[in-house]
């Protein structure tokens, strides 16, 4: 989406004693008139405070938060899906939080919205009643999505809803204080609300249309059911709680969150399956891979677009495998971890759910080719994750950590002991292994005279990051078909796909089964065909009885399934923190990788299963489920309290 940029009269964003940022002229300067009185002026605007959403998307970072030019710090990293080069290397780090001026970014989109709102009824008579109606909407819904963005990180905050006009006004009108979360939630439920009652069934892609409102809605309010049912920390100053809610909100919230999801479905929204097929691994899986090239389809609700040159980003050039990077040298940001991909269905595991890759007897398992061990993994799986060797770009994605030269050719001793973190290069197994320390390798010579690079095209690299630093990269969202010369930073323009129908499905099946969880189980067999009809999209086993035997192994059920579907659309993290589980999952927590190796006597593959070699441990501090407010926000206020513990 093309960013317009223009002045606004001054408008005093909350604690912020300062005009919207600029970058034209003085003599540039467009009045009210200008926007207000033409469609053209209107579209300009809602287009300016479209782009300022904060949508966590390709340009999204923990460190740098929205609508930056470069990503390197992965948000998959935070949740566990994924590791990268840029975290990890100590003994222990923190997932902790995203950090930067969010306060002061989302205050001043609110300022935009609320000076719209303001201002359209001094010119609604030059427009249709539709026409305002979609204006008004579509400023609601940016509100409510803002104020969201704001109430998932801080619990409650100052509700503006109108503009604050400084020094006009006292600054005692303009200093408001931390409303509490409870109210905060309602704000963004009436909001979502008003853009319900006032957008259309259609609109244009990258704009909100009425089932768009309804899908966010849904979405905000089962993150506030869980918050009702699973927090446990409640902050109350001055008789306000303004972190925490009452559990005795929770089925409320549920219900409403379950009541807008289920009415998208008026919208015509569905699966896509236009290149799926019945008992057609490949076919399920093109037809997944596929669905995130596609700014229009059947499953695609609200969208953010980019074109080349007006609005770019980098994902490709961060993320495409070694073997298929760009002049630039960046690859690989987004390895998944083998945690991740064990959650998948269709290849062997053992009792405890973790790839089954030895033998009794402690030895490795060998096989024709890395991706025999994958031959029925579930589609979903190959589209998400590209697994060792599999075809990427028309051609293998080489990924490998090293050639084992022992003289073995059936029963291979493991190379390292079980749960060690040592790089294969310092253990005992070093004399029979042939590794490379970066992407320029010098071919080894095996026994039969033929030659074979240590570690692929793609790594596993021991000296290097920048490769399959798991044993896999991640696939979804990666252009298959743009040119190698064209991987480059700030050269991508797939879409981002904020909202699609596959998510509201898996709302309605998670606020279901907590509200029968909560005594009301009206809903679950909605909920058992919602998760089946996904679960047979990606290829995957439909529900069993025993996922169906309780509420709470449903429950379960549930968060795994949106674990797999929504993997690398940075929404995992914030479902952990929302269930009140990352605490416990990551304490001091070391993530595990697949290393494949090819034994050269054998003429076989075997993986070694093992802890990530940089022996890191991730950890979460409890009192992070509510974020430190930026010291600006609370320097700049008399009345603006920071959150518990900081």
């Amino acid at each position: 989406m093309k960013k317009f940029k223009y002045i606004l009269p001054f408008i005093l964003g909350f604690s912020l004693f300062s005009c919207t940022k600029l970058d034209i002229s003085p003599t540039n300067i467009i009045q009210d008139g200008d926007i207000f009185g033409s469609e053209a002026g209107i579209n300009s605007y809602m287009a300016r405070i479209y782009s300022e959403m904060p949508i966590e998307d390709f340009r999204y970072s923990p460190n740098y938060l929205f609508n930056h030019f470069w990503v390197l710090q992965v948000p998959s990293t935070m949740s566990g899906e994924a590791i990268c080069r840029e975290i990890g290397g100590a003994k222990n780090e923190s997932t902790s939080t995203d950090f930067g001026d969010t306060w002061s970014d989302l205050y001043t989109v609110i300022r935009e919205c609320n000076y719209f709102l303001e201002n359209i009824k001094n010119y609604q008579g030059s427009y249709s009643q539709a026409a305002v109606n979609k204006y008004k909407g579509e400023a609601y819904f940016i509100r409510a999505f803002t104020y969201y963005a704001l109430v998932k990180r801080y619990g409650g905050v100052p509700l503006v809803t109108r503009v604050l006009n400084y020094p006009s006004e006292s600054i005692e009108n303009v200093d408001i204080a931390r409303s509490s979360e409870e109210d905060t939630w309602k704000l963004v439920a009436a909001d979502y609300d008003s853009a319900i009652a006032l957008l259309p069934t259609t609109n244009q892609t990258g704009r909100a249309n009425k089932y768009a409102a309804y899908a966010m809605k849904a979405r905000a309010m089962v993150h506030a059911g869980s918050i009702a049912k699973y927090n446990t920390n409640s902050y109350v100053v001055g008789g306000i709680r303004l972190c925490g809610l009452s559990s005795d909100l929770a089925k409320e919230y549920y219900t409403q969150a379950y009541n807008a999801a289920l009415a998208v479905d008026a919208g015509g929204y569905s699966l896509y399956m236009n290149d799926w097929a019945a008992g057609d691994k490949t076919a399920q899986y093109n037809n997944f891979k596929n669905l995130f090239s596609k700014a229009t389809s059947s499953e695609a609700i609200f969208v953010k677009q980019y074109s080349y040159p007006e609005s770019v980003h980098g994902y490709d050039a961060y993320n495409v495998p070694a073997q298929y990077k760009g002049a630039n040298g960046y690859s690989s940001e987004t390895n998944p971890t083998l945690n991740f991909v064990e959650m998948f269905d269709g290849f062997p595991k053992d009792a405890n759910g973790h790839v089954d890759v030895y033998n009794a007897d402690g030895t490795y398992k060998l096989y024709d080719s890395t991706m025999q061990f994958f031959a029925n993994a579930e589609p979903r799986l190959r589209a998400t994750v590209i697994l060792p060797n599999d075809q990427f770009k028309g051609t293998a994605c080489q990924i490998w950590r090293g050639i084992y030269t022992g003289t073995a050719t059936s029963a291979i001793a493991r190379l390292i002991p079980e749960n060690s973190t040592v790089k294969y290069e310092n253990s005992s197994s070093a004399s029979n292994l042939v590794t490379s320390s970066s992407g320029s390798q010098t071919a080894y010579t095996l026994h039969d005279g033929t030659r074979m690079n240590p570690a692929g095209a793609a790594g596993v690299f021991y000296g290097d990051n920048t490769c399959a630093m798991s044993g896999f990269t991640v696939r979804k969202w990666l252009n298959e078909s743009m040119p190698q010369e064209e991987v480059l930073e700030n050269r991508s323009v797939q879409p981002w796909i904020e909202m699609r129908y596959a998510e509201v499905l898996l709302i309605r099946a998670e606020a279901a089964a907590e509200l029968a969880s909560l005594g009301t189980a009206d809903y679950l067999n909605d909920a058992y065909t919602s998760i089946d009809k996904i679960r047979t999209r990606a290829g995957a086993d439909l529900l069993s009885g025993a996922e169906k035997a309780s509420t709470d192994a449903f429950i379960a059920a549930v968060r795994k399934e949106r674990r797999k579907e929504l993997a690398f659309e940075n929404k995992v993290w914030w479902d952990l923190k929302r269930w009140r589980v990352i605490g416990t999952e990551q304490s001091n927590t070391r993530w595990r990788t697949l290393m494949p190796f090819y034994a050269d006597r054998a003429g076989k593959w075997f993986f070694d299963a093992r802890y990530d070699e940089r022996g890191s441990t991730f950890t979460f501090d409890t009192r992070w489920y509510y974020q430190e407010l930026p010291g600006a926000a609370i320097t700049t206020s008399t009345k603006v309290v920071q959150n518990s513990g900081y």
